[in-house]
């Protein structure tokens, strides 16, 4: 009978460690389980801070099907939806080849002209004090903000807080875009009436 000559750690090398896998697939669900609770918890807090401060029961938005669209409403929509859509995409393929730079890009893109956009969508009268803007509005600083900062951390090679930043800024998405469908606001009351 003949042997060949293989180690046991060449054999370890060439297979995969499943127990590892199992770990890794397992903190991948629980952050994306935690990722998840937090976005409706925030999102809860935020739709009860602004429905007690006036920011969702505005004439604006109870009138603003009527009246139809304004430029910075169709901006901010067809802008955010589509980053709403490229985000996952961009988060879960692989990391750093030229399409996920260019798909990066062109996300970041988005978040900043639906980011641009929003500052003008308010209602005079309305909102926090009277301002016209709510606490949503606290989302278009923070993008402004951290998208910068996110292309910076990946521009130095630190991975790791451009992965944190840009994971925040979706979930920050997620959770503005959720808020739209609360009736009284303009999307909220198109699909609920």
């Amino acid at each position: 009978m003949r042997r060949f000559p293989i180690s046991l750690q060449s054999m370890r090398q060439a297979m995969p460690n499943p127990p590892e896998a199992r770990r890794k697939k397992h903190q991948a669900l629980l952050n994306l389980g935690w990722t998840i609770t937090i976005t409706l918890l925030i999102t809860l807090i935020m739709t009860v801070l602004t429905a007690s401060f006036g920011g969702f029961g505005s004439q604006d938005a109870k009138e603003g099907a009527a009246r139809g669209f304004s430029l910075p409403i169709i901006l901010h929509f067809v802008t955010a939806f589509p980053a709403l859509i490229l985000g996952p995409i961009v988060l879960i393929r692989r990391k750093g080849d030229r399409l996920h730079r260019l798909l990066g890009r062109i996300w970041v893109g988005l978040l900043l002209v639906s980011a641009a956009a929003s500052a003008f969508i308010h209602s005079p009268g309305g909102g926090v004090a009277g301002t016209g803007f709510s606490f949503i509005h606290g989302f278009t600083v923070w993008t402004i903000v951290c998208v910068p900062l996110g292309v910076w951390f990946a521009r130095t090679g630190k991975v790791e807080a451009h992965r944190s930043i840009m994971t925040g800024l979706y979930t920050g998405l997620v959770i503005a875009g959720l808020t739209t469908l609360i009736p009284g606001r303009l999307f909220g009351n198109l699909l609920f009436g």
